[in-house]
């Protein structure tokens, strides 16, 4: 594509949300991924756009108190292509988002595919763009030529943590007469999670199969450290012994049947519980809830299946640790995400700093309505920081200490403080009011 009038390398959630919303606005995109030109990364599995290579949850979709139900709803007033395709591919998950990672990717791919101002060629781009308009968005599995190209260009190491991903188990391989369907306090319509209930010893049988269990080693990067909001299991196991009965493996708000009784009904609440979320649309497919691991797979299936109700469990995948890189973002970038050395370049996704899916789709999002804005001649202002969108661009662009930079999901904290006592239920709803009064008027900027 030789009349193209930017250049967006990675087709990932980010690559292809900025390429959506360039597209839109009329502009000639050229969008470049690797995958599919007989080059893949240790962590995707297909070379369709968008894979999520992690959970197949957006996590909350609440938008009244929920800073990332809030960044949901903002990125859908923007005509957000993930967010449509996430709506379009939904799976059961109660008050949370989850799609059919499947029909997810393949939505997305076949929209800018069909796109007329898009045209996606499979290539590995070892190098900065010397000129053009250029967005990188290539995610925390930069190839290493050009993660060494941008080095060279920013003139600083690339921060790195390491990353891990959650065992996929067959429905049919649940036993169901142990395993029961529940959401949690019982939301969604019942059938949203499959529960395995642990008991006390049981529960500590598996805590030490954590600690035994033999699990993959970090080679060259030792001294790499994790993100806390994926954190290997095993590592939580690791820091106490009820470490997981308070994380993801809490019984609370659900009720084992088998524990019926004339007292308790609906049963007990179990001393520990594993959860399963579906992972596609025609529910063939289960991912265990917050088990990110980094045990190796020999020992993950022998462990797994110690569990009640997965004895017999047959996974379509098993866990695995990989290695994200991101960039000293409030350090590098100006307000637009423009690399300040070479305004030329912007960057977008997971490689600025932000963590989770939702967020690097929202990154992307600016990305490619800011260069859309130049291109046009005209002017963007950033989004106000009340708003979910504001408050992530502005951590990421220089509300963070760049000496201490850490990849962060968008919360409340990043938004300025409600003033005055209020409940912390109550300033929640304030909070995600303020960023609607504050997003409405910016809109008609756009």
């Amino acid at each position: 594509m030789s009349n193209h009038q930017i250049h967006i390398i990675g087709g990932g959630l980010a690559g292809s949300e900025a390429a959506w919303q360039l597209a839109q606005a009329g502009i000639r995109v050229k969008l470049s991924e690797m995958r599919g030109s007989g080059d893949m990364t240790p962590a995707h599995h297909t070379d369709g756009l968008a894979e999520l290579v992690c959970s197949n949850s957006f996590r909350s979709d609440d938008a009244n108190s929920n800073a990332v139900g809030l960044l949901h709803q903002e990125m859908r007033a923007l005509g957000s292509i993930i967010m449509a395709q996430g709506d379009l591919h939904k799976v059961p998950a109660g008050s949370a988002l989850a799609v059919d990672r499947d029909g997810f990717s393949d939505g997305v791919t076949a929209a800018l595919a069909a796109h007329p101002n898009i045209t996606i060629v499979r290539e590995r781009v070892d190098q900065l763009p010397a000129e053009g308009l250029t967005i990188i968005a290539t995610g925390p599995l930069t190839a290493p030529g050009l993660a060494d190209s941008i080095g060279a260009a920013t003139g600083k190491d690339a921060l790195a943590f390491f990353d891990a991903i959650a065992p996929i188990v067959h429905r049919d391989s649940i036993d169901m007469d142990i395993a029961w369907f529940q959401s949690r306090w019982n939301k969604g319509d019942g059938h949203d999670y499959i529960n395995c209930a642990l008991s006390k010893d049981q529960y500590l049988a598996f805590h030490q199969g954590l600690l035994d269990g033999e699990k993959a080693e970090f080679k060259q990067w030792e001294n790499v450290p994790y993100f806390e909001g994926c954190m290997p299991i095993e590592v939580m196991a690791e820091r106490g012994v009820d470490t997981l009965r308070y994380g993801p493996m809490k019984g609370v708000g659900l009720d084992d049947p088998r524990t019926a009784s004339a007292e308790f009904p609906n049963g007990r609440w179990p001393y520990a519980c594993v959860q399963l979320r579906q992972d596609n649309a025609t529910g063939t497919l289960w991912n265990i809830v917050g088990f990110q691991t980094k045990l190796k797979h020999a020992a993950q299936v022998a462990l797994f299946r110690t569990i009640p109700g997965l004895e017999n469990a047959e996974f379509a995948r098993l866990g695995g640790l990989h290695r994200n890189t991101f960039i000293r973002s409030p350090e590098l970038l100006d307000a637009t995400l423009r690399l300040k050395s070479r305004p030329n370049i912007r960057f977008a996704g997971q490689i600025t700093g932000c963590e989770g899916y939702v967020e690097s789709s929202a990154i992307g999002l600016l990305a490619g309505r800011f260069a859309a804005a130049e291109i046009l001649g005209r002017t963007m202002a950033p989004p106000p920081v009340e708003t979910a969108l504001g408050a992530l661009l502005g951590h990421i662009t220089g509300g963070a200490e760049a000496e201490t930079y850490q990849p962060m999901n968008v919360n409340f904290g990043l938004m300025p403080p409600i003033e005055g006592r209020t409940k912390k239920a109550d300033r929640k709803l304030m909070y995600t009011a303020r960023a609607r009064a504050a997003l409405e008027p910016w809109l008609e900027t756009v």
